[in-house]
């Protein structure tokens, strides 16, 4: 089971790797696309981690997504207003800045608000013990992702 997660954790950290490149855009599509495939990857990963049954697995990977997607629908509005006020730059109204400043500091307390919906969702799934090894399992995707993406350091 761990040498199968190393290799689909390779083959992840790999790819990544290889389309965080400029030049590799095109080999792996726009950049929606590569987003969803990492986190399709991310809830294998977790779903791997919590030693999930098959029936959980079925059940999990489904709602992960659908929390996945509302997460990130919000942070991309967020973006989206943060750009438009800064391409406006000095014309920017007051108004505009307002509700762009509100948005991004909103942004982590609504998120916080959809997890803890789909953990309502989760506890009908998830045992208590897997429940509480989400988390964990979360923050070992992000650090192994973290140090894939480190830069060998040069001797000077």
């Amino acid at each position: 089971m761990k040498i199968r997660l190393f290799f689909f954790l390779s083959l992840v950290i790999t790819s990544m790797c290889a389309s965080a490149h400029p030049q590799n855009k095109h080999q792996h599509g726009d950049r929606a696309e590569w987003f969803k495939e990492m986190s399709r990857y991310k809830a294998e990963f977790i779903a791997s981690e919590l030693n999930l049954s098959n029936e959980q697995k079925q059940s999990f990977l489904q709602l992960y997504q659908d929390m996945e997607n509302s997460s990130s629908k919000l942070a991309r509005e967020t973006r989206k207003l943060e750009k438009e006020v800064k391409k406006k730059g000095d014309s920017a109204t007051d108004a505009e800045l307002e509700k762009a400043a509100e948005a991004r500091a909103s942004l982590k307390s609504k998120q916080g608000a959809i997890e803890k919906e789909y953990f309502q969702k989760f506890k009908k799934i998830l045992t208590s013990e897997q429940l509480f090894k989400l988390g964990d399992a979360e923050k070992e995707f992000a650090r192994k992702l973290m140090e894939s993406n480190r830069q060998p350091k040069f001797k000077r």
